[in-house]
């Protein structure tokens, strides 16, 4: 259930498309529970400045970020808002503990919460 901007909830970001498997699961889940939201591929390090002008213009109230590898997606999400930041691992060489590590181990001051 993508909405406009103005109405979303959850602000849905995947770091790849190749994080398909996961992001798919989200978006089952939020549509299941009429959760109004939108999905975006946007890449921490590939994309960083598309990544600012949405989390500039965004009006959801939580974001739900999908990132593997390095996962360093979430943390730039949560440097750059106020907002709640929920960091979504993908299973890549290491079983995706690497992406778990690097989204849980966050500076103070940048708080991600993980699933």
């Amino acid at each position: 259930m993508s909405s406009s901007n103005n109405n979303i909830l959850v602000a849905l970001i995947a770091g790849s498309t190749s994080d398909n498997a996961v992001y798919e699961k989200t978006e089952k889940i939020l549509k299941e529970n009429n959760i109004p939201y939108e999905l975006n591929i946007l890449s921490a390090h590939r994309d960083p400045e598309k990544l600012d002008d949405y989390i500039k213009s965004c009006k959801a109230l939580v974001y739900i970020a999908v990132a593997g590898l390095s996962a360093a997606l979430p943390g730039v999400i949560a440097s750059k808002t106020d907002k709640p930041v929920i960091g979504v691992p993908v299973s890549a060489k290491l079983g995706g503990l690497d992406a778990l590590l690097s989204i849980v181990q966050m500076p103070p001051g940048v708080p991600v919460g993980a699933v």
